[in-house]
C-alpha cells in the first residue's frame, strides 16, 4: 500500500492537464478549479510525519518509468496552455490557466531537479522541462556551483540568516544566471563571444526563448503572455522553495553535511514532490535517486511540508522565519552553532 501512494506525484500534472483538455469553463467553474492547488497546501499544513526509511520492494526500472511518465505530463501542460488560452481569451478561465499551469511548472522543476542529477537522456529531458519555464541555465548553477557552496556565503542560493524572502529572490535570480555563465565560460576557456557559442547557458536561452517566440507567432500575444506567466511563476515557487532548503544555514567544515539543508517530514510532500524534502541526504549524497533518501534525526526540520512552507516563504515569510529561527536554535546550527558549542 506504501508503494501506491508515490502515485500521488501524478495528482498536480493529471489535474491540470483535465482543465486545459476540458476547457473552456465558466467563470464559476474556474474558480472552483483553484482547489486543484490549494487543497492539497491546506493538507500539507497537517500532513503527518513519514520518517520511515524508503521500500526497496519495487525496482529501479519502475522509479525511472515513472519518471519518463511525469516528464510527458508536465511538458503536455506547458505546451496545451498556449491552445488554451488562444481559445478561453481574456478571461478567468485563463487567469486560472495560467496559475494551475505555473504550479505544475514548479513541480515539473522538482522533476527536473532529479532529472538533471542523471546522465544521458535523464538530464536532457530534465533540460527540456526547464527550458520550459526559461531557468535552463539552473542546470548548470545547481549541479556545479549550488551542490559545491551550499550552506556558504559565496552560494547565491542559500538564503542568509535573517533574509527575508523577496530580497533574496531578486539577489538569487541574477546571481545564479551569472554564476552558471561564469562556471561555463571558465570550462569552456572563453575569451570572446565568439568562444561563448558552445555555452550550455546559451543554448538553454536559445530553446527556452525560441520556443515562447514560437507560442507567440503560432498562438498570438496573449499566449506568449500567458506563457511568460507560468515561468515567472514557476521560478517563483521555485526560489521559495530554494529559500527555505538552506535558510541561515552555515556549513561548519568543507565537507556538506546532512545538517546542511532543512529536511521535512510531512507525508504529503514526500509522496508528492519525489523525496525533495528528504534534502539533508541529498546533499550528502547527490547521486543517490530520490526513491533512496533516508531522513537524518538531526536535521532541522521545517514547520509544515513543502507546499505549505514554499506558500509561506513567498507570501507571507513573516510568519515563517520566527519557525526557522527557533528550529535553529533548537538544534544549534547557523548563528546558533557557536553558542551550542560554549554551553
Amino acid at each position: 500500500m506504501r508503494v501506491f501512494l508515490h502515485l500521488l506525484v501524478f495528482f498536480i500534472p493529471v489535474a491540470v492537464l483535465g482543465f486545459l483538455l476540458t476547457g473552456p469553463h465558466s467563470p464559476g467553474v474556474a474558480l472552483v478549479c483553484l482547489a486543484l492547488v490549494f487543497v492539497p497546501i491546506a493538507l500539507d499544513f497537517v500532513s503527518p510525519p513519514e520518517r520511515r526509511d524508503p521500500t526497496s520492494s519495487v525496482p529501479a526500472a519502475a522509479w525511472n518509468g515513472l519518471l519518463w511518465v511525469l516528464t510527458a505530463l508536465h511538458l503536455g501542460a506547458i505546451g496545451l496552455l498556449p491552445v488554451f488560452v488562444m481559445r478561453a481569451g481574456v478571461s478567468i478561465d485563463s487567469a486560472v490557466a495560467v496559475f494551475l499551469v505555473g504550479n505544475a511548472s514548479a513541480q515539473g522543476i522538482v522533476l527536473a531537479h532529479e532529472l538533471i542529477h542523471r546522465r544521458g537522456g535523464f538530464r536532457l529531458a530534465g533540460r527540456a522541462l526547464l527550458a520550459g519555464v526559461l531557468y535552463e541555465h539552473f542546470t548548470t548553477e545547481h549541479l556545479r556551483g549550488h551542490h559545491r557552496r551550499v550552506a556558504t556565503v559565496e552560494d547565491p542560493a542559500t538564503a542568509r540568516y535573517g533574509e527575508r524572502f523577496w530580497p533574496f529572490f531578486l539577489r538569487t535570480v541574477p546571481a545564479q544566471f551569472a554564476s552558471a555563465w561564469a562556471l561555463e565560460s571558465k570550462r569552456l576557456g572563453a575569451k570572446t563571444w565568439w568562444d561563448q557559442r558552445k555555452n550550455p547557458v546559451l543554448h538553454g536561452l536559445m530553446v527556452g526563448w525560441a520556443v515562447a517566440a514560437l507560442i507567440g507567432i503560432g498562438f498570438g500575444p496573449l499566449a506568449l503572455l500567458a506563457h511568460l506567466g507560468q515561468a515567472l511563476f514557476a521560478v517563483t515557487l521555485l526560489e521559495g522553495v530554494n529559500y527555505m532548503e538552506h535558510w541561515g544555514l552555515l556549513r561548519a567544515g568543507k565537507r556538506v553535511s546532512v545538517v546542511d539543508s532543512w529536511d521535512s517530514e510531512g507525508a504529503l510532500t514526500y509522496y508528492m514532490l519525489i523525496g525533495l524534502a528528504r534534502h539533508g541526504d541529498h546533499h550528502a549524497h547527490a547521486a543517490r535517486p530520490y526513491q533512496d533518501l533516508r531522513l537524518f534525526e538531526e536535521t532541522p526540520k521545517l514547520p509544515w511540508g513543502y507546499l505549505a512552507t514554499g506558500y509561506c516563504a513567498v507570501f507571507a515569510d513573516f510568519v515563517l522565519i520566527p519557525r526557522l529561527d527557533a528550529e535553529l536554535r533548537r538544534c544549534g546550527l547557523g548563528p546558533y552553532r557557536e553558542e551550542r558549542r560554549a554551553a
